[in-house]
């Protein structure tokens, strides 16, 4: 008989790291794996992407609406809890063996408070990991840590923190990054896909930039992106190739995507805005930075300028606090939220030789790319009894 997985997505770029473990999944013949598509997914002001899961051939899906009626944390809190409520119904029909989130998001956060208060076994993947610039981050994270039952984690440093915690041992998996499977077999949109698809110039720079809120600081969202805005433009004015795409739906994105849909933008032919790209094509703009004559810098807040672009040898621009704490290779550049510092640090990317070939040379802490065949192997030959359920804290008698 089939083991049945249910795994759980709520935004695009969670599901970009989740497709790797969900192909994995999908191929291996003992397994009947179903997919929960929640979140920014079925909402349009975020690029709605469940076409793009549909396109990955992904069929069959289980839709869960988890309404984010205004843009405050009172909303993303009242959210946690219809999401608990929606995704509980959908837990009890399909009585999965297994269930699967990720990381840190507050959909992820609902599901797993769902499935693990229904005593079904799940697994947390990036538990671990460490982002203290004021985002929620951390704390949904290891909120989720400490519910799950089996952890796969992206680093041994992560490993240590989540048996730090008072994990037992055997619970904890350090498999690596699982984005990093899909740029090592070169799973992406390949150089004259995304050249003749946005129009780029192989003899200009590209910034590809993606700023989120901070959800600590969500009211200064939008004053936070404007400085940025402004760099963006200048640097459009000096021929400088911008590629925009919209932030997340936590708590002060849709000021940001207001401040981008409305500042007015100088060189409006250098600059071009897309509420999503999608991985592949994101990814295969990454991936121009490893083709000579091509130079490509990832500028904003997003994790994935962090754990992405080391694969890719693509230079970074990390502004603010929202990574801060976070493993980092040698290609990432830090910025504060000032105009000409940002400006100055773009820059660098283009033409700090020093700096570029650090870029080159920089090793990735994330993993080897075979995290999707490690996690499944860890499933296949899970034991789905009591001891799995029932949690012990391994701190104690002080």
């Amino acid at each position: 008989m089939k083991r049945r997985i249910a795994v759980f997505t709520g935004n695009r770029a969670e599901y970009g790291l989740q497709y790797p473990i969900l192909k994995a999944l999908s191929d291996e013949p003992s397994i009947d794996c179903r997919l929960i598509v929640s979140g920014a997914h079925l909402d349009p002001h975020f690029g709605k992407s469940l076409e793009e899961i549909k396109n990955d051939g992904f069929s069959d899906l289980i839709e869960v609406k988890i309404d984010l009626v205004q843009d405050d944390l009172v909303s993303t809190a009242r959210a946690i809890g219809t999401g608990i409520l929606a995704i509980s119904d959908v837990l009890a029909k399909i009585k999965p063996d297994l269930f699967i989130v990720y990381a840190d998001r507050f959909e992820s956060f609902a599901a797993i408070i769902s499935s693990t208060q229904m005593n079904i076994p799940t697994a947390h993947i990036e538990g671990g990991d460490i982002t203290e610039g004021g985002a929620l981050d951390d704390s949904v994270r290891h909120a989720m840590t400490k519910l799950a039952h089996l952890h796969f984690t992206t680093n041994e440093q992560a490993s240590q923190r989540v048996r730090a915690m008072g994990e037992e041992g055997w619970r904890v998996h350090t498999v690596g990054f699982p984005a990093i499977d899909l740029i090592q077999a070169g799973n992406y949109a390949d150089e004259k896909e995304v050249v003749k698809k946005y129009g780029l110039s192989k003899h200009r720079p590209i910034v590809l930039f993606t700023q989120h809120s901070v959800t600590t600081e969500f009211q200064s969202a939008g004053e936070q992106v404007l400085p940025a805005l402004r760099a963006l433009d200048i640097l459009a004015s000096e021929d400088y190739q911008i590629i925009i795409t919209y932030p997340n739906n936590d708590a002060g994105g849709k000021e940001i995507i207001n401040k981008i849909e409305t500042y007015n933008f100088i060189n409006k032919k250098n600059i071009q805005i897309h509420r999503s790209l999608g991985r592949a094509n994101y990814h295969g703009i990454l991936n121009l930075a490893r083709i000579e004559g091509y130079k490509v810098a990832c500028v904003g807040n997003s994790s994935s300028g962090i754990k992405e672009t080391p694969a890719f040898r693509c230079p970074t621009v990390n502004i603010g606090s929202r990574q801060s704490g976070r493993l980092r290779a040698e290609n990432v550049l830090d910025a504060d939220y000032s105009e000409s510092g940002l400006i100055e640090q773009i820059k660098r990317c283009f033409e700090d030789e020093l700096f570029l070939k650090s870029c080159l040379n920089t090793s990735n802490p994330y993993g080897t790319g075979d995290a999707g065949k490690k996690i499944v192997s860890v499933i296949k030959n899970l034991i789905l009894d009591k001891k799995l359920l029932q949690k012990k804290m391994t701190l104690k008698d002080f």
